[in-house]
């Protein structure tokens, strides 16, 4: 397989890389020299490093809807 690179330096993914790499529309990937080869690897989105950050559970929705409109009224001071 091949590709041409743009006078942007742009290329196209082949479409069998594409399908074998699982990649759509807005996808990244990530380019790496390794032992003197390029090799372009997919960049997955893990999301479990997101783990712990959005709090779960009972909660106040009056207090929590006061609140951002506190932080909103501070922001347009």
């Amino acid at each position: 397989m091949k590709s041409t690179i743009t006078t942007k330096f742009q290329t196209t993914i082949p479409k069998d890389v594409r399908e074998w790499l699982k990649l759509s529309v807005h996808d990244a990937v990530d380019w790496k020299i390794e032992d003197g080869k390029v090799v372009v690897y997919p960049v997955r989105k893990d999301f479990l490093q997101h783990r712990n950050r959005v709090k779960v559970g009972a909660g106040d929705i009056r207090a929590d809807i006061e609140q951002a409109r506190a932080a909103r009224a501070e922001r347009r001071k």
